[in-house]
C-alpha cells in the first residue's frame, strides 16, 4: 500500500526508466493523471527528498466542512 507521494514517486521513476510514451501508458494503466506522473518524474530527477511525516504540502487537501447554523 503506497500513499499519494510514494505512488507519485514510483510511477515517476518507472516513467523515467521507460522513456518516451511511458507517462501516457502508465496513466492509462493506473488511472492517475499524466500531470501527477510528470510531477513525480520531476521530483525523482531532483533527488531532494526529505523524510517528513507529511504527505501533502501544508494547506493541501480538502478544507474542513463548517456547520451552517445547526443544519449539520
Amino acid at each position: 500500500m503506497l500513499n499519494e507521494r510514494q505512488r507519485r514517486l514510483f510511477l515517476g521513476f518507472v516513467a523515467r526508466c521507460q522513456g518516451r510514451g511511458a507517462i501516457r501508458c502508465l496513466s492509462r494503466i493506473t488511472g492517475l493523471s499524466r500531470n501527477t506522473i510528470r510531477r513525480g518524474a520531476r521530483e525523482v530527477g531532483r533527488r531532494t527528498w526529505t523524510a517528513s511525516d507529511r504527505i501533502r504540502r501544508p494547506g493541501g487537501g480538502r478544507k474542513p466542512v463548517e456547520c451552517l447554523g445547526g443544519l449539520f
